[in-house]
This record gives structure tokens, sequence and C-alpha cells, in this order.
């Protein structure tokens, strides 16, 4: 286990070269010009050209993205914010919480929601309750985030006054994102769960360990869901990693000040430093995320554990 958790740490680096190069690429053909954002409209073309030089913007592609990379592996050096002036993880790091806790609270939202719902409309299959869930989940996985959002703000903000509709001031002013996130993801969830569980309980052991008089409870949460439980786990992870930088339009309808945000800013100021910086470091934590998801495979399932070992 411990040789394939290294094996998989050092696939990190590659991923995340190939990351970086694709990123830095999109940038370069994106229309701007630092330097004038830098120094303003009012620069001259020579004060310009000679910020150029000195940045090194005008160097050939491959060698702007080599002394990239060769400062970010020898001296961590990310490079500096155009926008700020300041070092890119000065506008990177205090954004990363709040990103965090969104996704966090959203999916672990639609989890807690999710699986039980699915496992309940699995096990009472095409009655009433059941094709009320799957209608609703249907409608929160097709409903625009946006629009769900404004109407959260609406009911709960306005009319009710009961929630903050922008923000971070207290715990109170994730609970709409979360609300808005969790809601589509849990539709998408409470299907993956219905589905994987309907084949999973007709499966000849499941029929065994009822005809051998185990109580109902124990058959479906102690034997169906621990097997059908593995493609709803890569939903939800894949899900979280990519809440973390994906939850754009979350965050810019509660005015959050998350990485989501951030990047979309930079993209527009062509801060090609912090846009680097910012997905660099989301396809770093979403490779982690994914690794844990292998470990929590071979936990779930001892036969993957057993592959693990062998390997």
């Amino acid at each position: 286990m411990i040789r394939y958790v290294a094996k998989r740490v050092l696939f990190l680096i590659p991923i995340v070269l190939g990351v970086a190069f694709i990123i830095f690429s999109i940038m370069e053909m994106t229309p701007g010009d630092p330097a004038r954002l830098i120094l303003g409209p009012d620069a001259t073309a020579e004060a310009v050209e000679e910020l150029r030089e000195e940045l090194g913007l005008n160097d050939p592609f491959f060698i702007k993205f080599f002394n990239y990379v060769y400062k970010a592996v020898t001296k961590l050096d990310f490079g500096t914010s155009y926008r700020t002036q300041k070092p890119v993880f000065n506008d990177v790091l205090p954004r990363l919480p709040v990103s965090v806790r969104v996704a966090f609270n959203g999916i672990g939202f639609a989890v807690l929601l999710g699986i039980p719902l699915g496992v309940f409309s699995a096990v009472h299959q095409y009655s009433p309750q059941d094709n009320f869930l799957r209608v609703t989940s249907m409608f929160f996985v097709a409903v625009p985030p946006f629009w769900f959002a404004m109407m959260l703000i609406l009911v709960f903000g306005l009319y009710l006054g009961l929630l903050p509709t922008s923000g971070v001031a207290s715990w109170k002013s994730y609970i709409l994102p979360m609300l808005t996130l969790g809601a589509q993801y849990a539709g998408r969830i409470l299907r993956i769960t219905r589905s994987t569980m309907l084949e999973t309980i007709r499966q000849d052991y499941i029929t065994t360990a009822k005809a051998k008089g185990i109580p109902q409870r124990k058959v479906v949460y102690g034997h169906a869901l621990r097997n059908a439980i593995l493609p709803v786990i890569t939903t939800a992870a894949t899900s979280f990693g990519g809440l973390l930088g994906g939850a754009i339009i979350t965050e810019s309808v509660f005015s959050l000040p998350g990485l989501g945000s951030l990047i979309v800013l930079s993209i527009k100021l062509k801060d090609t430093p912090c846009v680097m910086a910012s997905i660099i470091l989301l396809a770093i934590l979403f490779s982690l995320i994914m690794l844990l998801v292998d470990l929590i495979y071979a936990f779930c399932d001892p036969r993957i554990k057993a592959k693990y070992m062998r390997g």
C-alpha cells in the first residue's frame, strides 16, 4: 500500500507539469499586455517595452515556460501578481479556505441528503415516494444554479430576513451557497445511489442474506450499500474537486471572496502568474483527493485492498 501511494504521489509531477503547460499556453494566446496593465494606460511605449524586457515577456514561449517552472521548483517562486504587485500566494491562499468551505459544505450536504434518499428510493422502487424523489432530483439537477441561488436570496434573505445574502461575515453566510450547490449534487448522488443499489439488491448474495433471516436494515446498509457505494464515492470526490475552483457562479452571486472568482478576475486582466498559481494549486488538491478516493475504495472493498497489497 505504501508503495502504491508513493507511486501515485510521483504521478503528480507529470500531471502538474501538463496542467501548467496547458494553462500557460492558453494565457499566452489571450489578448492583452501585462506590462501595460502594470504601468497603466498613460505609460509611454518606451516604458512599456522596457518593463516587458525586464519581465522576460519578449522571450520565446518555451524559454518563458522553462523559466517559470525552474523558479517554481527551485525557489517556490510562482511569480508576482500583475494586478496587486505582490507574490501570487498572498492573493491565492486567503481565498482558498473560502472555496474549500463552500465546496465541502455543498458536497457534504449532498452526500448526507442524497445517499439515504437514494437507498430509500431503491428499496421502495416504483412507489409514490420513489416517483416523487426521482422527479425532484431531476428538477434540482436540471435547474440553473444562478436561478436557484437568486430564489434562495429572495426567500431567505429579502422576504424572511433569516440569512445573509453576501460576504462571509459569519457561518450563516455559507448556508445559502451550501443549499445552492448541495441541492444540485444531492440530486445527482440520489440518482446514482438508486441506480447502483437497484443493481446490487438483485444479486444472489442479497437474496441469500434475506433467506437466512438477516434483518432488512442490515441487509440494505450492511451488505448492499457497502458494495454499491463505490460509484457514489467517485461522484462525490470528483464533484468536490470540481467545486473547489468551479463554483464560480455561486461565488459571484453571493459575493464570496473565493478562488473561483479570483481566477475569473485574473483571466480578464491577463494576470498569468495568479492564474497559474491558482490552477496548479487546484490540480494538486484534486489529485490528492483522487488518491484519497482510491484509499477509501480499499477500505470499503477488501478485494481492492488485496490487489494493492499484491502490487
